[in-house]
């Protein structure tokens, strides 16, 4: 008999369903009133997602975060293999990457206010650069990675460096890349919340703001679970085209694995 995570879908619904419960039972035992019960929270749900203003504010947050991972992802990869494949490169750009990468992106945005105002270009930018480094880091690793007789073999068969790059590097690299921007899809969304947060214009962290102001703390804990579906769905969405893109790189077990 097959277990229920045999079942599709399920282990996650269980995990939300019991962490629903567990919300619940904490908010009538505790009493908090910056803590309410899950219930209210799903109540609002439909109240944010009919109202036109939300909806707008949601979909700003959704073009700024579209916007900056895929310009960051347009220009790291090239990078980040550039750096890979050459010493030159990598020497030029590790010193700033690694000044650059412990530096929470949040902590940019007031000095980039002051350069470039609250409007999208400066959360869009913040965004970008949240993206760019696991982007970079992860092309890096990909193409540092790929054998040398690889690139013997294309330059044998009359291919030049830049075909080389396209045609081999970037073929093998593309599974350590694509696990670069999985992880930068999560943090465009955590530097998008934190940007609209700060600066405060439109957006979904501008309505969790807001709310949080006027203590409504059930609009709060309905735009986290808004917030915290969206990473679902992207990432979730992400993960199906990365395995279609690098099926090849799976392994493939003919025989039934056990572990009992």
């Amino acid at each position: 008999m097959k277990g229920l995570s045999a079942i599709p879908g399920l282990p996650p619904l269980l995990a939300c369903a019991g962490l629903l419960a567990v919300w619940e039972l904490a908010s009538r035992v505790f009493g908090i009133s910056g803590l309410p019960p899950a219930h209210e929270a799903l109540r609002e749900l439909p109240n944010i997602l009919s109202d036109k203003e939300s909806l707008f504010n949601i979909l700003d947050s959704m073009r700024r975060m579209a916007i900056g991972f895929s310009v960051a992802v347009a220009m790291s990869i090239p990078l980040g293999l550039m750096m890979g494949r050459s010493r030159t490169v990598a020497s030029f750009f590790n010193p700033l990457l690694m000044v650059i990468y412990p530096v929470p992106k949040a902590a940019l945005m007031p000095i980039i206010m002051l350069w470039l105002g609250v409007g999208d270009i400066a959360k869009t930018l913040v965004i970008f650069l949240g993206v760019s480094l696991p982007v970079i880091y992860h092309s890096f690793e990909g193409a540092k990675a790929v054998e040398e007789k690889m690139l013997w073999s294309g330059a044998a068969m009359g291919l030049s460096a830049a075909q080389r790059m396209i045609r081999i590097v970037l073929p093998a690299a593309l599974p350590e890349i694509l696990t670069g921007c999985r992880t930068g899809l999560v943090l465009a969304l955590i530097t998008m919340i934190t940007s609209e947060m700060i600066a405060r214009q439109s957006g979904a962290g501008n309505i969790l703001f807001n709310a949080l102001d006027m203590g409504q703390y059930d609009t709060v804990f309905a735009m986290i679970i808004i917030v915290g579906a969206m990473g679902i769905g992207l990432d979730a969405l992400f993960e199906r085209m990365r395995a279609r893109l690098v099926k090849w790189s799976e392994p493939q077990f003919d025989i039934p694995l056990s572990f009992s």
